[in-house]
């Protein structure tokens, strides 16, 4: 494993009930980078991101991690007592070591500070959501993983939820692992793609995945061909306390549509003929199974 890695998969494989549920996945995570896991259902998504994490160990190849590294993880689903009194202040204190200061800075880098004493319960899928993250950074990890962490939200707030992601990537350089069925949203977020079938079909950036055969005979001719890559430009924001926040312009100068959301000029759009790269890396090439 090279020093800069946070985590790394050799060839690893896990085997269950007299099958494979991955084998011979081979990938890493490094500092201040996002990575996508995409695939199906069954795909071993969560399988992978759990043998990062060392919850599971490999029954073929090596997963090797950072000494002493401080990772954090958002589970796919958390289901609470709807009978249990249990205000979002006190979740942040379950298992956590952490003093009033750090909740209420874990809480504003989310948004969440006005929900401190509102009930778990109580709380929608996308406040549910941020709390959950605000408790995944108390620690200030160095590797972050999130398993489907917009599940449960509407598409406007899985955008705001995939920018705070972006937010806490940029604010604490921590590395993080991100498991999505859906790459139309998590395209402009990424830096770097790994299509699980069972196995690593796939991988580079969003564009060039998107444009890979593997990805196509996963996915259908008509999701490949129907990826918008596209900037989400919008002339105002719902904050997660109710408040709107207003913008004069799109940061190219550009007024959107009511609805928000203005397309760049056709200079600016992506094709897979010239897939120029979106992200902070450029990986250019798609490495494919052979």
């Amino acid at each position: 494993m090279r020093d800069s890695m946070l985590v790394s998969l050799e060839n690893a494989g896990i085997f269950r009930s007299n099958k494979w549920l991955v084998r011979g996945v081979s990938m890493g995570v490094e500092p201040g980078e996002i990575v996508t896991l995409i695939g199906p259902n069954g795909s071993g998504k969560s399988t992978t991101a759990k043998l990062a994490l060392g919850v599971l160990a490999t029954d073929e190849g090596m997963a090797s991690r950072k000494e002493k590294l401080r990772a954090s993880y958002v589970p796919q689903k958390l289901k609470l007592s709807p009978t249990l009194p249990l205000s979002v202040a006190r979740f942040l204190c379950l298992t956590n070591k952490a003093d009033r200061h750090q909740i209420t800075a874990a809480l504003r880098a989310t948004e969440t500070d006005h929900l401190a004493a509102e009930q778990m319960v109580n709380l929608s899928g996308g406040e549910f959501q941020r709390v959950l993250l605000a408790r995944a950074i108390l620690c200030s990890p160095e590797f972050l993983v999130l398993d489907e962490p917009v599940q449960g939200v509407d598409f406007n707030g899985e955008l705001a939820l995939y920018k705070l992601i972006e937010d806490i990537r940029n604010r604490l350089d921590c590395g993080i692992l991100l498991i999505s069925h859906d790459l139309h949203v998590v395209m402009s977020t990424t830096d770097r793609v790994i299509c699980l079938n069972g196995h690593v079909c796939c991988s580079g950036t969003p564009a060039n995945v998107a444009s890979s055969a593997e990805f196509k005979s996963l996915f259908g001719e008509r999701a490949a061909s129907g990826l918008a890559f596209y900037e989400h430009r919008h002339d105002h924001e719902h904050r997660p306390d109710g408040s709107i926040e207003t913008r004069d312009s799109a940061p190219d100068g550009r007024r959107g549509p009511e609805g928000g959301v203005s397309p760049p000029p056709a200079s600016q759009k992506i094709s897979s003929a010239n897939p120029a790269n979106p992200n902070r890396n450029n990986q250019d090439k798609v490495n494919q199974d052979v």
